[in-house]
């Protein structure tokens, strides 16, 4: 049977002071043995919070781009979309060594001077609209199975608070094990489905 993959992607991390939702959602993957992708807002990050993202890195998740400021970029300037990508990336390198490969656009607004000046994929991902503090741990879970497939991409926070998230990977983890289904990083999942990672805006929920 060939096997199945898929990639759990938070988004909104780390933490501001105080918080430390992002490092209860690593401690549910390390419970069970997976990775994860973290696409961080830059301007978030502190000397405080930066042990909780050289932690993910060191458990073998990877660090992605999510801007400085988790703007609108559609609604910036060419010199101002350049900024908030780069500034971003200068802190992620400057924490992990490693130059983010994938780029998660915030509120999922592109537009076609963004693909001019940013040369990574963007991707999106399956939501499980758990940005929506009224959404319940059982209600996420219910949306995250719907559609569930083969090469997904699962679009989740770790947003200041956001227990109910961390309560439903710590369920679905298993009940997907049991499917069949290996946890990787998202760039991995491209090298598995043997799918080129190109800045095409394609693969926006599945890597197929």
């Amino acid at each position: 049977m060939n096997k199945k993959y898929c990639s759990l992607t938070f988004d909104d991390g780390p933490n501001t002071a105080g918080d430390d939702t992002m490092n209860k959602m690593l401690d549910v993957l390390e419970k069970h043995g997976v990775v994860a992708s973290f696409f961080l807002i830059a301007n978030k990050i502190t000397p405080e919070n930066t042990k909780v993202i050289e932690r993910a890195a060191a458990l073998g998740c990877d660090i992605e781009n999510h801007t400085w400021s988790h703007p609108d970029m559609t609604k910036l300037t060419r010199e101002e979309m350049i900024e908030e990508y780069n500034k971003c990336d200068e802190a992620i390198i400057k924490i992990t060594g490693k130059k983010p490969v994938l780029f998660r656009p915030p509120y999922i607004c592109v537009n076609d001077l963004m693909h001019e000046v940013i040369h990574v994929p963007f991707i999106c991902g399956h939501g499980c609209e758990d940005w929506v503090p009224e959404r319940t741990a059982d209600e996420r879970y219910k949306l995250m199975m719907e559609n569930t497939q083969d090469g997904v991409m699962y679009l989740l926070h770790v947003n200041e608070g956001n227990d109910a998230t961390r309560e439903l990977v710590d369920r679905a983890i298993p009940v997907l094990k049991e499917m069949g289904f290996e946890f990787v990083t998202a760039p991995k999942l491209y090298e598995l489905k043997g799918v080129p990672m190109k800045d095409n805006g394609q693969n926006w929920s599945v890597v197929q």
